[in-house]
């Protein structure tokens, strides 16, 4: 083959692939459309009333400037980025307040994910701070390993590390410090 019929081949190969290279690119960016899904809510809900009940008797109350429901996807959750204002009621109509500046809710779980200035107030007074708090709904119950500032009429400890139930009747705290007076 002599060179001049080399070089014709040549540059035929290369005019093929780079029509090639630039074909598939178009078509590759298409398949990359194809594939994407948006990560949105499949709810977004501006100032949100929302009131939970159990045999008629109102056992919640939430309030929050901004939901976001993300129900559509794998792992189920609501976020709620400009955080919440929650009432909680007992049987007896004792309520529990709770105040976070962000709150993700994980369906499959239970689990409320508070964080930001968490305060949980009791009727009776006491009164918890925290950075970051959970909820496990199905057993009325807090817990959170991140530092924490208890308020009680008995005095004021601080810790890190607590769990305790939803009407503060129990109490299990890690490495605390601080007075409450013992004596009723």
């Amino acid at each position: 083959m002599t060179f001049f019929k080399q070089n014709i081949l040549f540059q035929g190969i290369t005019v093929f692939a780079v029509m090639l290279f630039f074909g598939c690119e178009s078509n590759f960016k298409e398949v990359q459309k194809i594939n994407f899904s948006d990560f949105v809510p499949s709810t977004d809900a501006d100032d949100v009333n929302v009131k939970y009940t159990d045999s008629g008797r109102i056992t919640g109350i939430l309030v929050s400037s901004k939901m976001l429901d993300f129900s559509s996807v794998d792992f189920p959750f609501t976020e709620f980025p400009k955080g919440i204002d929650v009432t909680l009621y007992d049987k007896k109509g004792k309520k529990t307040f709770i105040k976070a500046t962000y709150a993700i809710s994980y369906k499959p779980t239970g689990i409320i994910d508070l964080q930001g200035k968490v305060k949980i107030t009791s009727d009776d007074g006491k009164i918890l701070e925290t950075e970051q708090l959970y909820f496990d709904q199905k057993n009325d119950w807090f817990y959170t390993e991140r530092k924490f500032k208890f308020t009680d009429p008995k005095g004021v400890s601080n810790g890190q590390g607590i769990d305790f139930s939803k009407d503060f009747k129990v109490i299990n705290s890690q490495r605390i410090t601080g007075e409450i007076d013992s004596a009723d």
